[in-house]
């Protein structure tokens, strides 16, 4: 079976490209399609880090408390969706989830998903942590503020629990916006954005940030985050009265649906190569792995998100929240494959933009 017969096949089945052990063949050159560009390790190796990128303090306590969506937008690397009702993070894994934020003084729970907010347990979650005197963001898509009235009261739940808001808007123009989300996506992302604007979100002195994610809609590298990030305040302010804080542009990796979307059109090799060819080693230094753990709904740890999506556990005999080990953890060394070219290429990307 040709690589594209399994991604449609896959698809058919409904579970579009979630199989990652085919993911890992497929980045391993073990699969039809090949990209000839050198082992990420040797990359590291070569750039002087000869044990291999090593963690720092955990500063970022990162959890996809559940892969449950109000969307299914066409890159989502999580493969999240209206179907994922089973894959939701329960009450007795988020208890353990801040069992270890306090004991280990951990200062940042970032919050993601899916839409998070779609878990029952999110915002016992989200005031225990504040309660904590933790930092907590939030990866909020947006488009759940409108989705349905017992989510309008998200922005000022978000004010009273002083949340940092991370939303993905792809861009400042509906087409591009709706191509990469689903029809609606812009214009019920734009709605949410002015409610968060009322309560001060975006807003000089109030101390409510809101942040915005940009990612390409294509085959290519993210341009210039300083430029991005100029062009849209200008175009949200003047075209919606909208205002944000800061802009990240975040590289896409080739996992889950954009890894199929790079086959299915063909643009597979061309963009690892791309991604090898932009490889930075001043980004290595920077990188989310080394000061983040990643915890899947289901409580087992990886190096950071996209590892998640691969099924790479984090390099230690214990490899669940239940059995969550600090000292072994600082000590491991990150899980490195073909895909983290795409935080290492340019100016780096991590879940909060470029590294460098």
């Amino acid at each position: 079976m040709s690589i594209k017969q399994r991604t449609k096949s896959l698809k058919a089945r409904g579970s579009e490209f979630a199989d990652s052990n085919f993911q890992l063949k497929v980045l391993s050159n073990r699969a039809e399609v090949r990209s000839e560009i050198p082992v990420f390790q040797e990359r590291v190796t070569s750039s002087g880090l000869k044990e291999g990128i090593q963690p720092k303090e955990v500063e970022i306590f990162q959890i996809n408390i559940g892969k449950l969506c109000n969307q299914t937008c066409a890159h989502c690397h999580v493969d999240a969706g209206p179907d994922k009702k089973t894959e939701n993070m329960d009450r007795s894994t988020l208890e353990r989830c801040l069992e270890i934020i306090i004991k280990h003084n951990i200062p940042v729970v970032d919050i993601t998903g899916g839409a998070p907010e779609m878990n029952p347990h999110f915002k016992w979650f989200v005031e225990s942590c504040y309660a904590a005197n933790k930092q907590v963001i939030v990866r909020c898509n947006l488009t759940i503020i409108m989705a349905n009235k017992k989510y309008h009261d998200l922005p000022q739940f978000y004010k009273n629990n002083g949340v940092k808001v991370v939303s993905s808007l792809p861009y400042f123009s509906k087409n591009r916006t709706d191509s990469q989300r689903g029809d609606g996506v812009f214009e019920d992302s734009i709605a949410a954005l002015q409610k968060l604007n009322d309560v001060g979100y975006g807003k000089s002195g109030t101390g409510l940030i809101l942040d915005l994610v940009h990612n390409p809609s294509g085959a290519f590298l993210p341009g210039d985050q300083a430029e991005l990030e100029a062009e849209f305040k200008r175009q949200l302010k003047r075209k919606y009265d909208i205002e944000f804080n800061a802009l990240y542009a975040i590289t896409n990796l080739p996992v889950s649906r954009f890894l199929d979307y790079l086959i299915e059109t063909d643009n597979y090799v061309d963009y690892m190569n791309e991604l090898s060819n932009a490889f930075n080693p001043a980004t290595l230094a920077g990188l989310m792995c080394r000061n983040t753990l990643s915890i899947s709904w289901d409580g087992y740890i990886h190096d950071c998100d996209f590892n998640q999506m691969l099924e790479l556990k984090v390099a230690a005999k214990n490899q669940h929240i239940n059995n969550l080990n600090m000292e072994e953890l600082l000590s491991r060394k990150i899980v490195l494959n073909q895909h983290c070219y795409g935080c290492t290429a340019g100016a780096g990307s991590s879940c909060g933009g470029e590294v460098l």
